[in-house]
């Protein structure tokens, strides 16, 4: 089982706490310094006001976000969680991705969703109705520039006949894609397209604000992964070599912190399923109590799992 923590890059109004490169490169050191495996960050470029004020979050730039935690550590993955995949022209985050993992010696997963906020589809001009269409065309496009070789690809708004990038991914054939979503739609793009899978446990109640089904018990999980496995013998593919999820009961939007005994029982349960990695974040105000929380959980959970 390895870990990954979540920085609390979204939560920028809180300025030279979490928004800085000094606090970004400060908590991806302590993350390794303590025994995690990975640190991930989420993104949103241009949220809007109506959902700012029924809870939403601002975020740094992923990608460079994830640079300075690069810059700052040695073995520590660098994980999307999520990077939104069709708010850009394919091209660009494949050049995103591919430098970042150079530049970090190897370290990236790329963490990949559809999007779910329509208002911010709007506003970076993509069509949330195509959503989908162009999250699939995006990872065969990507998949491709990845080799270094020249492309020939038609998609939706672009046009490339002999053209090429560089630099490749350190990663061969590229960073491990793993995908987001508890939809059918999204476990059959995870045994298509990716490498792991990203579900994440929500209440029925959020189901239509996130745009992604329900997930509320271990149980709920078991049958995701059932469909999931059957999908993959349908189309003569092995299944997905990791699974990411949060325990439940925790959330990266919540104060509460549950018991330790109860917790790692719980991944004890979610490893026998097949989680291999989990997500941990804090809701904390200072810096010094996410690094005093990210301490707490290392000594009273990830060193005692290991």
């Amino acid at each position: 089982m390895r870990f990954s923590l979540q920085l609390p890059t979204d939560r920028v109004t809180l300025g030279a706490e979490y928004g800085t490169a000094e606090a970004v490169m400060e908590m991806a050191r302590a993350a390794e310094d303590h025994g995690y495996d990975a640190v991930t960050v989420t993104e949103h470029p241009i949220p809007s006001d109506d959902w700012m004020r029924t809870g939403g979050h601002h975020a740094l730039d992923p990608f460079v976000a994830l640079a300075f935690a690069a810059a700052s550590t040695r073995r520590l993955r660098l994980q999307t969680n999520l990077c939104v995949v069709p708010y850009r022209n394919p091209f660009l985050t494949a050049k995103s991705v591919a430098t970042l993992d150079s530049l970090s010696g190897g370290r990236v997963i790329f963490g990949a969703g559809a999007g779910y906020l329509e208002p911010e589809f709007r506003a970076l001009g993509v069509d949330y109705a195509a959503r989908n269409e162009l999250f699939d065309e995006a990872l065969v496009v990507m998949k491709q520039v990845w080799t270094g070789e020249s492309v020939e690809l038609d998609g939706r708004g672009f046009a490339a006949h002999g053209h090429h990038a560089l630099p490749r991914p350190a990663q061969r054939p590229h960073p491990p894609i793993w995908i987001g979503g508890n939809s059918r739609r999204a476990i059959r793009r995870v045994v298509d397209h990716g490498d792991g899978w990203m579900p994440i446990p929500n209440p029925a109640t959020l189901a239509e604000r996130r745009r992604t089904p329900g997930l509320e018990t271990v149980d709920d999980l078991r049958a995701r992964l059932g469909y999931l496995r059957a999908y993959a013998a349908e189309r003569g593919r092995a299944v997905p070599r990791d699974l990411m999820f949060m325990p439940i009961g925790r959330s990266m939007y919540s104060r509460a912190e549950p018991d330790a005994g109860a917790e790692i029982a719980q991944i004890r349960e979610l490893a026998e399923l097949g989680v291999t990695q989990l997500a941990v974040g804090f809701l904390v105000d200072t810096r010094r109590e996410f690094l005093r929380a990210l301490d707490r959980y290392a000594r009273e959970i990830v060193a005692r799992i290991a």
